[in-house]
């Protein structure tokens, strides 16, 4: 009767992560024209700037979204493991050779020609501030929201993306390894902390009702970040 009942429990992990694989799809990152545009060349380096521009909305920001999970985590081994993401994007000490993350994506400004003051102080379109004040209240609110979120929804985007991402643009533009860094870096490191689906689940979510919070965070968060690729996309376009 134990293990039947063990796994009907495992049988519902399941099913919950499957509802959010499904919920990934029509969103997927290769999909985008943004994403597209940037996997295969299609933008010219003026493009390609203001691209990096709006979207440091999300790495230069980085701590309003990982710091308040830190803050709200109820569990002291999560809030260790969530601590190590933090370190990583303060540091880089783990992935990225002793470079922060955030200057990682300063570098690849530089190289397009972004000084780091232009950078710090982005004019962002409406749907970057808008991300970033979602992102940063869904992470702020009860934790299993916040962190279905940010792990299941947010970072699940990126690996795969990542590495598309680089060698569109480092083929396109003659960047170094160095340069580019900052994609190639995430294109594994976030693929290590997005994969938690199940981890996440057991540890969190214990009901029905559990389960149905955590879908909906994830398919608010894509649809947000939607929302942000819709609106850098237009930024990159009136760029020409």
């Amino acid at each position: 009767m134990a293990a039947k009942k063990k796994a009907g429990k495992a049988d519902r992990y399941e099913a919950v992560l499957e509802r959010i694989r499904k919920v990934h799809v029509p969103y997927a990152r290769h999909k985008h024209p943004l994403w597209r545009g940037l996997m295969d060349g299609e933008f010219s380096r003026k493009q390609v700037a203001e691209f990096l521009r709006q979207a440091s909305i999300i790495p230069l920001y980085n701590h309003l979204y990982h710091g308040p999970l830190y803050m709200t985590c109820p569990d002291p081994e999560w809030r260790s493991m969530i601590a190590d993401v933090v370190y990583e994007e303060g540091t880089g000490r783990t992935h990225a050779d002793g470079v922060p993350h955030w200057k990682l994506w300063l570098r690849l400004g530089n190289a397009f020609g972004i000084s780091d003051k232009d950078m710090w102080n982005v004019d962002f379109c409406p749907e970057a501030v808008a991300y970033r004040a979602f992102f940063n209240r869904i992470c702020s609110g009860p934790f299993l929201e916040g962190v279905s979120a940010h792990m299941l929804g947010s970072e699940a985007q990126v690996p795969g993306a990542s590495g598309s991402v680089a060698g569109g643009l480092q083929k396109k533009f003659r960047l170094t390894d160095e340069q580019i860094a900052f994609y190639t870096v995430h294109d594994h490191a976030d693929e290590e902390h997005s994969d938690i689906g199940r981890q996440l689940l057991t540890k969190f979510a214990k009901t029905d009702n559990d389960f149905e919070r955590v879908v909906r965070a994830v398919s608010d968060m894509i649809k947000v970040s939607k929302v942000l690729y819709d609106g850098i996309h237009a930024c990159v376009l009136r760029a020409r």
